[in-house]
């Protein structure tokens, strides 16, 4: 049975020349990211046209997700590089003077922070290690209690959980950086720290007065309050990324598998396909094996039905990135082939029009053993309804433009087809042969037309 679950690769100084890319692309990734919070844009976009280069020459269809590096909180810098002890119970000033920072205050750079603090917030620093409570704030003074940790030092980065931070979602940078990406076509942008639905309008607002390219936007969740506005924030992005790290620092970590399932069940509600991101195969960076408990976090993200596992820096700077897609290949396959002897509820879907839709061919399917569903894919809205049905069957699309395949790569049991010329045929006999489905009975989705067939 073929995989469903689709690979999101990170793409990085261990696997950004031709040959590693193209066996990793060979050996099952789907999607390639770049991180422009890493490297000039003229070496991100050369990894764009690299990637671009080794998917035409293979003739495999493969998305590029340019990952905007987002808000950076950090503090100021300290009066040497020693760590500052700091005493649970102490007080502790953020305020923006500039002055090199001592064991009871330090500057904090962001105007926008030091406004939006409020009594009783927490301020998480060294990814959480040192935890601090303000208790009073007055003109752009900071007055915080240690609740946890014993040393400080310059140019940590900070989490605000409790806080709803005014500032733009897109920086200076960011917006350079997308100014930039959009030149090269992507296929998604991945949006970092989002807060709220009107993030996604923002970054929207700037694609669309740059390209009409259709550049779908990915909305990543590692923000409190992101979780607590996850249907609107689904609504307003095209897809979701589940970033584990960030969210296991502003929420208690053991909630974050419960989060992780609840967002995944919305975004297939909502039509709206999800990464798992964040550690999936971490010990990857440096030995050759997964750990046992790395194989079950990838094989329960299958179980769930996320659309897509992703890689960070196993195949950025690891040592093995070639294995690493190999691995994980390997548990996604393996964990599918078994997820898929148990029907999912895909019955229980939101009542709206288009789920009816989508609702009925999966049920069709199911019913007549159909061993595929071949979709005629104008767009991708349609395509996407059906795969967030889960239906456990391969989704056979059939495109006639290369941005169209491309965004289809993510959807989870989506083999994306990019072949003008049999679209405009209809010849599904041919389309099935080259996908080598199996004789028997298929659904064919041609616009609102559905219909089953026999395959001899």
């Amino acid at each position: 049975m073929p995989r469903f679950t689709k690979i999101t690769a990170s793409v990085g100084p261990s696997s950004e020349s031709e040959r590693v890319l193209c066996e990793m692309i060979n050996a099952g990734v789907n999607v390639c990211r770049i991180n422009f919070s890493h490297d000039s844009c003229n070496i991100q976009g050369h990894k764009i046209d690299l990637i671009r280069k080794v998917s035409n020459d293979i003739g495999v269809p493969v998305a590029v997700m340019v990952d905007l590096q987002g808000p950076k909180h950090r503090i100021g810098n300290f009066a040497t590089e020693e760590k500052y002890p700091l005493i649970v119970g102490q007080d502790f000033i953020f305020d923006s003077n500039p002055a090199p920072g001592d064991s009871s205050r330090v500057n904090l750079p962001d105007d926008d922070v030091l406004q939006s603090l409020g009594v009783g917030e927490r301020i998480l620093l060294n990814d959480g290690k040192i935890e601090m409570q303000v208790t009073s704030v007055a003109d752009g003074i900071v007055h915080a209690r240690v609740v946890r940790g014993s040393e400080i030092w310059s140019r940590r980065g900070f989490n605000l959980p409790d806080t709803d931070v005014t500032t733009s979602v897109l920086t200076e940078k960011d917006m350079a950086d997308l100014d930039y990406a959009i030149t090269k076509n992507p296929d998604f942008v991945a949006v970092s720290f989002v807060q709220r639905p009107e993030d996604i309008a923002t970054v929207r607002d700037f694609i669309t007065a740059r390209t009409a390219n259709p550049i779908k936007i990915i909305a990543k969740i590692e923000r409190k309050n992101a979780v607590e506005r996850i249907s609107e924030i689904a609504m307003a992005a095209d897809g979701i990324m589940i970033a584990r790290g960030d969210l296991a620092v502003e929420l208690p970590y053991e909630q974050v598998p419960a989060i992780s399932r609840h967002i995944i069940r919305e975004c297939r509600r909502l039509n709206r396909p999800v990464i798992m991101a964040t550690q999936m195969l971490s010990s990857m960076v440096e030995n050759e094996f997964p750990t046992r408990a790395e194989i079950s976090d990838v094989a329960n993200a299958a179980y769930l039905r996320t659309d897509s596992t992703m890689t960070s820096e196993e195949t950025t700077i690891g040592a093995h990135p070639i294995i690493v897609i190999e691995t994980m290949e390997k548990i996604l396959s393996a964990s599918d082939t078994d997820a898929a002897q148990y029907p999912y509820d895909w019955v229980r879907s939101e009542n709206s029009d288009e789920n009816d839709w989508s609702r009925s061919i999966s049920s069709m399917a199911f019913l007549n053993h159909a061993n595929a569903i071949i979709v005629f894919a104008r767009d991708s809205d349609g395509v996407t309804q059906i795969s967030c049905r889960r239906p456990d069957i391969q989704i056979i699309a059939v495109c006639d433009e290369q941005i169209i395949a491309n965004q289809l790569c993510l959807l989870r049991g989506v083999v994306p087809l990019y072949t003008p010329d049999l679209f405009a045929q209809r010849d599904f006999v041919a389309i099935a042969k080259l996908c080598n489905i199996k004789p028997g009975k298929v659904v064919i989705v041609d616009g609102d037309n559905v219909s089953l067939c026999d395959l001899d």
